[in-house]
């Protein structure tokens, strides 16, 4: 069985009981401290198998990127000269954005979009990534799930926990 799975099973319990029972006062008592660590070490878990996907997709993609303190990864493969974009401007973007296996989510295509640097609602990874960009900079940046949509994804097309691959383009600094 599945590491994740056997620290699912408390929990499953957990609800069962109360969903089950008429009287609250037949419960078993919780131990909070127990639930706490097996929620611990499912995250870890997680982490760790999301790391390694990770690394196997550079390693697949022969890219050599530059990894940040918060765990996002980026190269930049068209590097322009000129001053990277700074928070609270706006940044045109074109970009396409895949999941690890290739899935295509979402794209610009031939459009742009703006958002401003550090307030719009994107993923905080993307405010992280684009403040490494010059207006002109192609670059592909990874984006761990917990940088970008979390543990419920964007209940679309980016499915739970997923890490996401823009390969972006910084058009335009307004």
């Amino acid at each position: 069985m599945d590491k994740r799975m056997k620290s699912f099973i408390p929990i499953l319990v957990v609800f069962v009981l109360f969903s089950c029972s008429d009287n609250p006062k037949e419960l078993p008592p919780i131990d909070i401290n127990k639930l706490k660590e097996n929620l611990l070490e499912t995250n870890k878990l997680a982490i760790a198998k999301e790391a390694k996907q990770i690394e196997e997709y550079i390693a697949k993609k022969d890219l050599k990127v530059i990894k940040t303190e918060t765990g996002l990864r980026y190269q930049v493969y068209n590097d322009v000269e000129g001053e990277t974009i700074k928070k609270e401007q706006n940044a045109v973007i074109r970009y396409t954005v895949t999941l690890l296996d290739g899935s295509a989510c979402y794209s610009t295509e031939d459009e742009v979009e703006q958002f401003t640097v550090g307030k719009d609602y994107v993923e905080s990874g993307l405010h992280e990534g684009i403040k490494f960009l010059s207006v002109g900079d192609k670059a592909i940046i990874i984006i761990p799930s917990h940088l970008a949509h979390g543990l419920a994804g964007d209940l679309k097309k980016i499915p739970f926990r997923s890490t996401i691959v823009y390969d972006i383009e910084l058009v335009a600094i307004k």
